[in-house]
């Protein structure tokens, strides 16, 4: 199983490798700042190289929430076929070239290198330490040794009799909860269109998400550290970091580029015709106040005087 993740390994410690060096000169070679902003590094990398599945995610949504009226009418038509009732809705994903499964496409990417990076950190916790991919026990024995907020960013809650590291799990599993949490509500309060309620299968599967996941999540890292399977604190700081540039991307897209029908379109609709509204009165304003000047400048040209013969 090593063998085939090797070349993850390497790529994934290459990059914090990598990054930590380039921030040894000014924090330090040991320092936990160098290597908890190489991790948050490794976030920024991979979330950018992700764009164009994000990119892809957000039109596959669009596409689903535009098919809605017509996947309702599928159901209601073969309310007693569920065989034929998927056939059409296959039919209608492939008639407007769309992929329900498209938004979990950023996730299922991360999922290899969120174990990568989890097996990398793990060796580095252990005695010896086992350094996976271009990590040198030099490099491990300095990452086991970097803290981040007191917590050695290789322990984990059962691994460490250190209170510290007990206090910082527990707040990044918090964080992670809310941030998962908010995200999803921001979606649903701000960029999902205004819909039917009533048998709307996006919308119930919304909600589900909305008010289960971060729980099932909280549960699960309540169990982690019950059972000891629990993360590194390297690896909480990678998913702590990743949800907050999920958030922070869902932000924008939804302020800048909201979908068509939802709270958020609406709310720039109102602000694009508030501010052109006050620039065309502007507008008529220089202009009537142009005019008026230049009659007044015409009424106030001197009359040329008739000279006496």
């Amino acid at each position: 199983m090593d063998s085939i993740l090797n070349p993850l390994y390497i790529a994934v410690s290459w990059v914090i490798v990598s990054i930590h060096k380039l921030l040894t000169p000014v924090f330090g070679t040991d320092s936990g700042v160098s290597w908890s902003l190489a991790i948050i590094g490794l976030v920024i990398i991979i979330r950018i190289i992700l764009i164009p599945l994000f990119v892809k995610q957000i039109k596959s949504q669009r596409a689903l929430t535009a098919l809605q009226p017509h996947m309702k009418d599928i159901q209601k038509k073969y309310k007693d076929d569920r065989q034929k009732q998927s056939e059409e809705m296959m039919k209608l994903y492939k008639e407007h070239k769309t992929n329900p499964l498209a938004s979990c496409f950023p996730i299922l990417a991360q999922a290899p290198i969120f174990f990568a990076l989890f097996t990398v950190l793990n060796g580095i916790g252990k005695v010896p330490i086992d350094a996976k991919g271009v990590l040198t026990t030099e490099d491990g024995i300095s990452a086991a040794q970097a803290e981040f907020f007191g917590a050695p960013i290789s322990q984990t809650f059962l691994g460490s009799d250190i209170g510290t590291v007990k206090l910082v799990t527990i707040f990044l599993i918090a964080f992670m909860s809310l941030t998962t949490f908010t995200t999803q509500r921001q979606l649903m309060t701000k960029g999902m269109p205004k819909m039917d309620s009533s048998n709307n299968m996006m919308l119930q599967q919304q909600k589900i998400m909305l008010y289960a996941f971060p729980v099932i999540f909280a549960i699960t890292g309540v169990n982690f550290a019950i059972t000891g399977v629990n993360f590194p604190v390297g690896v909480l700081i990678y998913w702590s970091t990743t949800n907050l540039w999920t958030w922070g991307q869902q932000y924008y897209v939804i302020k800048r580029n909201p979908t068509p029908g939802s709270p958020a379109f609406e709310e720039l609709q109102r602000k694009r015709n508030k501010k052109n509204g006050v620039a065309e009165s502007s507008d008529s304003n220089e202009n009537s106040e142009g005019t008026t000047i230049e009659e007044k400048g015409q009424r106030q040209q001197p009359k040329k005087k008739k000279k006496k013969k």
